[in-house]
């Protein structure tokens, strides 16, 4: 059994494939929690009126948007997100679609000249010559 330092508080708990202990992770969920149930009530609310109201943390607020956690209604003028690749304002993640789908054609060309070509099976200097041998004769 693995042990492990918690990333917020320094604790020590049982490795569970997780960067915090159980009751970090529980606060974390909370305040998420609290951010989107303002949010569902408020939607329009700005990014500090929401940290300000919720006491959660502007960083982690756009940490949510960032991971899709969250997203920016269509019609809102709070666009505070930009594409990391090309710049252009986004509601949520970290790419616009227009990047992901280049990203993605990209990847696939990458992927597919990166392929293993495959080698014939037989080869000219794995064969035995007992047929010609038999032709001299």
């Amino acid at each position: 059994m693995a042990i492990r330092n918690c990333k917020k508080c320094g604790r020590i708990y049982a490795d569970d494939n997780f960067e915090l202990c159980p009751k970090c992770r529980t606060n974390e969920v909370d305040e998420f929690k609290k951010v989107k149930d303002y949010l569902y009530k408020y939607p329009g609310a700005d990014i500090q009126v929401v940290s300000d109201e919720t006491g959660v943390d502007t960083k982690k607020i756009l940490k949510y948007l960032r991971d899709g956690k969250l997203e920016i209604k269509d019609d809102s003028p709070n666009l505070v997100l930009d594409c990391e690749r090309c710049g252009t304002p986004i509601r949520t993640g970290r790419f616009c679609q227009k990047c992901v789908t280049e990203m993605q054609r990209e990847f696939k060309s990458a992927v597919a000249d990166n392929s293993p070509v495959k080698k014939s099976t037989t080869r000219d200097s794995d064969k035995m010559y007992i047929a010609e041998r038999h032709k001299r004769r």
